[in-house]
């Protein structure tokens, strides 16, 4: 069984970056975006980075237009941040034995505060009546799926038996390959879960922390001018060849007719063909 079990981490971990790196490869080659237009813009390195601390640490935007909102988010995502931290500490206390006992406690901080965000923006999705028209099944699963897992991993913490492994001691033994360990139903069905969650994720909405920065850097603060004869109005130029296929019939996007005729047809004037 424990096999089996790191045959689960390892896959979901592979599945994870194999999926994120697909991400980041779909959001590199997209076409030329369209510009926002918001301001101010940070002006520097420095501004930049500090607007992207504030906004994925905080969640500054979401403080500043939904503040009840920000109190479910922001637990659920600080919590998330707590994990990772702890990740990152257990792979130093590889070296650094004294920092095992700092992951303990961020860990299940960690797991506390995510399994309450995570319930708390479930019951949200549910009883919330401005989000009602467009919460899909997905949504909710996602979120159902978070829960069981940490609800699994953070009751294997607290009631784990005497003598079984924890979660550290597993992860030691995945990259050791150690066979022998006794672990848990509990922290089994969590770590199984946790891995289809992780390799899940990179397929649905919830990557949104790979767009993000495309979405600041590459989108809300690209200032570069359109000048004629730069790459911008080549790659525009290249984009106006396009053929559209949709089913709209008032759009006339059969896949014959350029994005230049359709954009310079007159719909006034009769159907378009």
């Amino acid at each position: 069984m424990t096999l089996v079990l790191y045959f689960f981490l390892y896959a979901g971990a592979a599945c994870f970056l194999t999926g994120c790196a697909v991400k980041i490869r779909l959001y590199t080659q997209a076409p030329l975006h369209l510009r926002w237009e918001l301001y101010p813009v940070p002006r520097g390195r420095s501004g930049q980075a500090k607007a992207m601390f504030q906004e994925i640490l905080f969640l500054r935007n979401l403080w500043q237009s939904n503040r009840p909102l920000w109190y479910r988010s922001f637990a659920f995502h600080f919590g998330l941040y707590l994990l990772v931290a702890t990740g990152a500490i257990l792979l130093l206390s590889f070296a650094f034995p004294v920092l095992h006992g700092v992951c303990y406690y961020t860990g299940c901080a960690g797991l506390t505060l995510a399994l309450i965000g995570s319930v708390l923006l479930l019951d949200h999705r549910l009883t919330a009546p401005e989000f009602r028209n467009y919460t899909t099944s997905g949504d909710l699963f996602n979120l159902f799926l978070f829960s069981v897992t940490l609800a699994f991993l953070l009751a294997s913490v607290l009631w784990r038996p005497a003598g079984a492994a924890g979660i550290f001691a597993v992860l030691r033994g995945a990259a050791t390959f150690r066979t022998g360990l006794d672990v848990p139903s509990l922290l089994t069905a969590g770590l199984i879960t946790g891995s289809v969650l992780l390799a899940y994720m990179p397929l649905t909405f919830m990557a949104h922390f790979i767009g993000k920065y495309f979405t600041y850097h590459a989108v809300r603060w690209d200032e570069t001018p359109n000048l004629p004869g730069s790459a911008i109005e080549k790659r525009m130029a290249a984009y106006l060849m396009y053929r559209p296929n949709w089913s709209a019939s008032h759009v006339g996007a059969n896949g014959a007719r350029t994005w230049v005729d359709i954009a310079t047809a007159n719909p006034a004037k009769g159907p378009l063909q």
